[in-house]
């Protein structure tokens, strides 16, 4: 089997690259690279570092980072202990037919007792059994794109530049219904619709049906919906209950103010990919998110409160911070380091607002 730590060595050498200069054009540490081409996983801080520094690496050589990474894999697995099975003593060759022939007729036994004495509604209908939930959910749309079953009266909230709206299933039955301020709209099994929902002409929401019923809405409908713009997303105004004073924060963890207000209210990060990056953050204490991206890709977040990002190589990322109507920018220059940090809103004892970032260890 190929070595792919001697793909990227031999590459590498193939080009009279010094590790030194590599280290310096890829903002990735020595250290790092060394342990890849001797392939040293286990040097790395997890799994989901390696991989996306051996994607980094196998781009920057021209080496097809699909064929590297399936090479760890195969390796990977090859060096895994052997399953149990393959070590346990052999059995009489007769002892497993026969357990398989007593399991099935078990089952078969139990499956025609159900058959026999459970009632039978809509025998031909998969999805008879679905039951509708007592009580309607709410959903908060964000930059994740939503998927799940849904019945009739669910809410979702979706962020408009006039506030919050909410958006609530009118119909699961032969067509997928949505209640929104421009009225009901529809879109049918396996359609993909863009969405205007606040009548202003511009699509805010896309819809798409996959699976909905045609015989009764208890059994609601299977959706997913992706937002057009980050800006959509529902943002409250921040939680003042949520926001650190400024003695609070400790003294050992170096701080830097990006502005102060006479109040806090939501801020945007956007994030622009200079190369490979693992890059994970969490807005306010909403569900982390963890994605790989590229150079030339764009993310943009918002947040109420705080907002946490973690980066495998600070120095591939650009950051800006915008608020109120302005834009910040943010220095990582930590090449080929993680960096975990905090923006968040502080309060000071003179009543004011900072918003400000805070380095983690």
């Amino acid at each position: 089997m190929e070595s792919y730590g001697e793909l990227l060595k031999g590459a590498r050498e193939e080009r009279h690259l010094d590790i030194e200069i590599v280290a310096r054009e890829t903002s990735i540490s020595r250290q790092w690279l060394e342990a890849m081409e001797l392939e040293e996983p286990y040097q790395f801080p997890g799994e989901p570092y390696f991989i996306g520094f051996l994607k980094s690496y196998s781009d920057y050589l021209g080496l097809d980072k699909e064929r590297i990474v399936a090479l760890y894999q195969a390796k990977k697995i090859q060096e895994a202990l052997p399953p149990a099975a393959l070590t346990a003593r052999e059995r009489p060759k007769f002892v497993i037919p026969l357990i398989i022939v007593v399991i099935l007729l078990l089952l078969a036994a139990g499956a025609f007792a159900l058959w026999k004495y459970m009632p039978h509604p809509e025998e031909n209908d998969p999805l008879a059994l679905l039951e509708k939930p007592v009580v309607s959910k709410q959903y908060e749309l964000n930059e994740k794109p939503f998927s799940a079953r849904v019945f009739k009266n669910d809410k979702f909230v979706l962020g408009t530049e006039k506030g919050n709206i909410i958006l609530t299933v009118a119909q699961t039955t032969d067509i997928f219904g949505l209640e929104t301020p421009a009225g009901i709209q529809f879109v049918e099994l396996s359609e993909q619709v863009e969405m205007d929902a606040d009548g202003d002409s511009i699509p805010e929401i896309i819809v798409f049906v996959k699976d909905v019923s045609s015989k009764s809405n208890d059994r609601g409908a299977v959706v997913d919906i992706m937002l057009k713009s980050s800006k959509n997303v529902a943002i409250s105004s921040p939680d003042e209950s949520l926001i650190l004073k400024a003695e609070e924060v400790s003294a050992n963890q170096p701080m830097k103010e990006i502005l102060s207000d006479t109040r806090a209210y939501p801020f945007t990060i956007q994030a622009k990919f200079r190369a490979g990056c693992l890059f994970r953050y969490r807005a306010d204490r909403k569900e982390t998110i963890e994605d790989y991206l590229e150079n030339g890709e764009v993310l943009n977040v918002t947040a109420s409160n705080a907002f946490r990002l973690w980066m495998s190589n600070g120095n591939t990322v650009k950051i800006q911070i915008i608020a109120n109507g302005r834009t910040y920018d943010v220095d990582v220059t930590k090449a080929g380091e993680v960096i975990v940090q905090d923006i968040k809103w502080i309060k000071d004892t003179n009543g004011k607002y900072r918003l400000v970032i805070i380095d983690l260890d």
